[in-house]
C-alpha cells in the first residue's frame, strides 16, 4: 500500500507516530514553527528551534544542567523521527522523505502537534531507506549541534538514538499485537533490529527481543528526582542520592516512547 497524503493509517497509533502531512503550517504558528534545517544549522539562527527546545526541556525538567536538557531534547525528537518512519515501513511498506526543508518543528509543542511535513513523497519501506531517511539525514546533524553546542558526548547521543528506535519498535509491536496484526509487530521487530545493527547504532546496547539494554545513559538520573530509565547501563542512578522526586503532575513525559524512568 502506496501512502497517502494525509499518513491517515498512523491516526490509530497516537501520539509519537502519528505526523501532520502534507498541509501548510498554519499561519498563527509559523512564528514558532522552522524546517529542521534550522535546527541542525552549526551556529545561531533567527529562530534556533534547538535552543528553544532545550531551554522548554530544562524548565519542564527543573535542572540547571542544559547538557542534561539537551541531552533529553535530542532523544525525544529521535524518538518522534523514527516513530513516524517505522510505523510508516510497517503500516505502508513505504516512508515519507523527512527532508528536513520539508518537515517542520515547532519546539514549543509536543507530539502530535510538533511536527508537519508540506509535502510527501514516497520512499521504500526497507531498512536501508529508512535508516537513511532518519539516521542520516537527521540524527548525523543533530548529533553533531548538539555535541558542538552544548557538549554532550556523541557515545551518548548515538545510545539515545538506538534508544528511540527501540522503544518506537517495541510500542509498535505492543499496538500491533493488541490489534491481533501479528505481521504487523514480526516486521516491527525485525526492522528495529534490522535498524540498530546499522553502522551508526552498532554497539550502542543489546536488544533481546524487543526489550534493549544501553551500553550509555541519558543523564535523566541527574534530573531531580528523575531516577533511571529502563533501558538504562546503571540499575540505580549513580552518584549522591537525588532530591525529592516532585508529583506526578508536575513531571514532563519521557523522551522515547514506552522507557519509563525510576
Amino acid at each position: 500500500m502506496d501512502l497517502d497524503p494525509a499518513l491517515s493509517a498512523l491516526r490509530p497509533l497516537g501520539g509519537f507516530s502519528v505526523l501532520h502531512a502534507a498541509r501548510p503550517v498554519p499561519s498563527r504558528r509559523t512564528a514558532t514553527v522552522a524546517p529542521l534545517t534550522d535546527a541542525y544549522a552549526p551556529g545561531h539562527v533567527n529562530t534556533d528551534p534547538l535552543a528553544r527546545r532545550v531551554g522548554k526541556v530544562a524548565v519542564a525538567l527543573g535542572t540547571p544542567e542544559t547538557r542534561v536538557a539537551a541531552s533529553v531534547a535530542q532523544q525525544g525528537l529521535a524518538a518522534r523521527l523514527w516513530s513516524v518512519a517505522l510505523a510508516c515501513a510497517v503500516l505502508y511498506g513505504h516512508v515519507p522523505d523527512l527532508d528536513p526543508r520539508l518537515l517542520h518543528w515547532d519546539p514549543e509543542a509536543t507530539a502530535p502537534d510538533d511536527l508537519w511535513l508540506t509535502e510527501v513523497h514516497s520512499l521504500p519501506g526497507d531498512a536501508a531507506t529508512v535508516a537513511d531517511v532518519v539516521l542520516t539525514t537527521h540524527l548525523t546533524p543533530l548529533t553533531e549541534t548538539v555535541h558542538a553546542r552544548y557538549g554532550v558526548a556523541r557515545g551518548l547521543l548515538r545510545g539515545n538514538a538506538a534508544s528511540a528506535l527501540t522503544g518506537a519498535g517495541r510500542e509498535l509491536d505492543r499496538w500491533a499485537r493488541r490489534h491481533h496484526r501479528t505481521d504487523a509487530a514480526a516486521r516491527a521487530r525485525s526492522l528495529t533490529a534490522g535498524l540498530l545493527a546499522h553502522p551508526l547504532l552498532a554497539g550502542t546496547g543489546t536488544l533481546t527481543g524487543t526489550s534493549f539494554r544501553r551500553r550509555s545513559c541519558c543523564l535523566y538520573y541527574r534530573v531531580p528526582g528523575g531516577g533511571v530509565c529502563g533501558d538504562c547501563c546503571f540499575p540505580s542512578p549513580p552518584g549522591p542520592a537525588r532530591s525529592p522526586r516532585p508529583p506526578d503532575s508536575a513531571r514532563p513525559p519521557r523522551s522515547s516512547p514506552g522507557a519509563r524512568s525510576g
